[in-house]
């Protein structure tokens, strides 16, 4: 860099707008977002290890696209170039692959290529650049306001992994404007400046979630105010106002927002919720929507969702357009809305989708010919016979005969299932009764031999399918059932705690592929055991374990990540494992436990609760046993599981797990389940061994029975169970606790 260069390089420091002044240039100084860069997230870890792969920021303007592409601009060891798509042609992408080509071959350095609204070139630009992504000539990444799904490459987007950034909120915002007041060298914290609370609140919340259209216009304020006789600006809120008059609806009427906005309020409409249909027709109306494009929407909705329930919606709708190509703006709002107020509380009916069943019949059957009554008998009656047998209904009483309309192969379908709303209601009698006089001539008629059970059940039938194709073990439903509760985003940071065979964790994994997971394991056998099933992931994909007592489980996370919280946390027998490895309590343990979840965060546990589960004594037949015996064995069991603080590892119920969440609303579900289990020998010694970590079964029952009847019941179970498949009952509380 020259003299020259370095002197335009500061002058565009200084003099640049605000906006581009107060640019982040650090995670740290990053602000929102967090679903995507906050602690523990995919792609934050992915820039400080230096290990990112082809990326495309898509997202509204002022959310932080480009800034991001310039902090791993300046984090990263690779070589950074820079284009904008709106300038750049084909001889610039050559350009930068000759340059990242040479750099490769000269020094071993990769370039990361930023393209900034790559939605902006046309295909075959888009193609010039893809064999080079492909190949790894270049890292992509693309910054898009638009959905890169329908206005980037394909086989680009195959290629990059897409994440999806939010407007700001009005906290984010908060603090962007904080941080301009007070920064000395980029900012005004020099300049002695008044801003009143209103004009704050009108700032933010105009600029609509876009950080750029907050500083332009706190810009335009400060620059175009005059100090006040104490040397202070004075930003009120008629400055404000003046400074940022109208609000930024983010709407372009060929991309997303305009997509999104029209199913909104067609959603809105066909739930009957007048005040949202209310709110989603003036925002399309405040961003320059065409009026005529909503009726031509509320005409399909009048037929498709109302349809017979109210017919004359289809009128009310094309009368109210009518009017409004009479009208005008502004004036024909009132006809638009009127419309919009009829349909969403008109009562609905979507049985006129009984048109496209019958068209898939169409295609899906045979062509049958016309019925010979129902053949044109104007042409050849005498000499094929057409239109023979034919039933005049206006010949009957009540204008209607019971007679078949369809084809051969399909008497007795049924297409049309009238609702029981508006005036659709009173069709449903009148036209089963017909169906059953029509169906039970099928029977008259010997070439018709096709009956309808109605419309199947496709629920059912998923069902049925699921439940005779499962073939897990005990585990996997554990896990299943958890994972029922659990609507984990792409995005979220998951922590399983104290896990023993990662049960839950490449569950998650899965489902978290631009987040992280977080296992937490007891000793370092358990986590090496983990790790070499996850080496053949890449590092970045890996679950990251945490190797240490349940007790310090605070600060095995914050000696890996600082302030870590997590979305999500999950658990298998936690709080079972916890009692047996620490001196903590549970309350102690539950406390953590909510620290560790951020702000709605939320956890599900699943804890066995042996108080309610499988009584061995119960596995033999009373009759086969002496009864004085079996009689003591049954009393000193009972009493095992028996209210003692001393043994809480049996007793203990879903009451100490709803005790141990003091002041947080929890869901405990009850379930109980069997588990076909094989009686070894092993299991056996160790239902009845003499040392060990805990006390056995046989050690227990010790306390409250002799050591004879111990010996005489353990050669009975060894006896009547051995090498024996048993199903063994077990109790699973589901603990649902939700952060608020």
């Amino acid at each position: 860099m020259d003299l020259f260069e370095q002197h335009r390089q500061q002058l565009l420091e200084t003099e640049a707008p605000l906006a581009a002044r107060l640019r982040p240039r650090t995670l740290d100084e990053f602000v929102g977002q967090d679903e995507i860069v906050g602690p523990g997230r995919l792609l934050r870890r992915a820039i400080q290890a230096d290990q990112l792969s082809s990326l495309i920021f898509y997202g509204p303007p002022g959310t932080g696209k480009t800034t991001l592409a310039q902090i791993i601009a300046n984090t990263t060891q690779a070589h950074f170039l820079a284009l904008n798509a709106v300038l750049a042609g084909i001889k610039d992408i050559r350009s930068s692959v000759d340059e990242a080509q040479d750099r490769r071959g000269q020094y071993g350095q990769r370039t990361i290529l930023f393209v900034d609204e790559v939605h902006r070139f046309n295909k075959a630009q888009q193609d010039a650049l893809l064999p080079w992504v492909e190949n790894g000539t270049v890292i992509l990444i693309g910054a898009t306001t638009e959905n890169p799904y329908f206005e980037v490459n394909k086989a680009l987007v195959s290629r990059s992994r897409i994440f999806q950034l939010r407007s700001l909120t009005p906290d984010d915002l908060k603090q962007v404007l904080d941080r301009a007041l007070q920064d000395k060298y980029f900012g005004y914290g020099d300049t002695a400046i008044e801003l009143e609370e209103a004009a704050t609140h009108h700032l933010i919340n105009v600029a609509n979630g876009d950080a750029r259209a907050l500083l332009n216009a706190l810009e335009l304020a400060i620059e175009t105010t005059e100090p006040n006789d104490n040397g202070v600006i004075p930003i009120t809120l008629a400055v404000a106002e003046a400074s940022i008059q109208r609000r930024a609806v983010l709407y372009d009427k060929e991309g997303d927002a305009h997509f999104d906005t029209i199913s909104a309020f067609i959603k809105s409409l066909r739930g009957s919720d007048p005040d949202a249909a209310l709110y989603w027709l003036a925002r399309m109306v405040y961003a320059g929507e065409d009026p005529r494009f909503i009726f031509r929407r509320m005409i399909i909705l009048a037929s498709e969702d109302v349809g017979l329930a109210d017919p004359q919606a289809v009128g009310v709708v094309i009368a109210c357009a009518q009017a409004f190509d009479r009208v005008g703006l502004p004036e024909g709002q009132y006809p638009l809305a009127q419309a919009a107020l009829y349909l969403s509380m008109a009562p609905k009916s979507n049985s006129v989708l009984a048109y496209f069943d019958a068209l898939g019949a169409v295609e899906k059957e045979r062509e049958d010919d016309v019925p010979n009554p129902l053949k044109d008998s104007s042409r050849d009656r005498y000499s094929f016979g057409h239109g023979a047998n034919y039933k005049y209904p206006h010949a009957y009483r009540d204008h209607w005969v019971a007679q078949q309309y369809l084809p051969d192969s399909l008497q007795g379908q049924i297409f049309y299932q009238p609702s029981d709303q508006g005036g659709e209601a009173v069709l449903q009698d009148q036209i089963a009764r017909q169906r059953e006089a029509q169906l039970s001539g099928l029977s008259e008629s010997s070439h018709q031999d096709t009956v309808s059970f109605g419309p199947k059940d496709s629920k059912k039938e998923r069902w049925l399918q699921r439940t005779l194709s499962q073939t897990g073990d005990h585990a996997a439903w554990v896990r299943d059932r958890i994972f029922s509760f659990t609507p984990i985003q792409r995005h979220h940071v998951v922590l399983e705690v104290n896990s023993q065979t990662g049960l839950l964790t490449w569950e998650a994994l899965r489902r978290t592929p631009e987040g992280s997971v977080y296992t937490h394991v007891p000793t370092d056998k358990v986590a090496q055991t983990l790790d070499a099933q996850a080496k053949a992931l890449a590092v970045l994909q890996r679950p990251i374990f945490l190797t240490g007592l349940s007790s310090n489980l605070d600060s095995l996370i914050h000696n890996h990540t600082p302030d870590l919280q997590f979305d999500w946390i999950l658990g298998r027998n936690a709080f079972a494992s916890q009692m047996h490895q620490t001196d903590q309590s549970a309350e102690d343990f539950a406390q953590q436990l909510i620290h560790l979840l951020r702000p709605q965060g939320q956890m599900i546990l699943a804890e066995t609760l042996p108080k309610y589960s499988q009584r061995i004594c119960d596995l033999v037949k009373a009759q086969e046993v002496n009864k004085a015996l079996y009689q003591r064995w049954q009393a000193a069991e009972a009493t095992l599981y028996q209210d003692d603080p001393g043994n809480r590892q049996l007793t203990w119920d879903e009451s100490d797990l709803r005790a141990a969440f003091t002041d947080i609303p929890i869901t405990i579900n009850l379930e109980q389940t069997s588990i076909r289990l094989y009686i070894t020998p092993k299991l056996m010694d160790r239902w009845f061994a003499k040392h060990g970590e805990r006390p056995s079964y046989g050690q227990r029952l010790s306390q409250h029975c002799s050591a004879k009847d111990v010996q005489q019941i353990q050669a009975l179970l060894s006896q009547k169970l051995l090498h024996q498949t048993i199903q063994w009952q077990t109790t699973l509380a589901f603990v649902h606790v939700h952060r608020s």
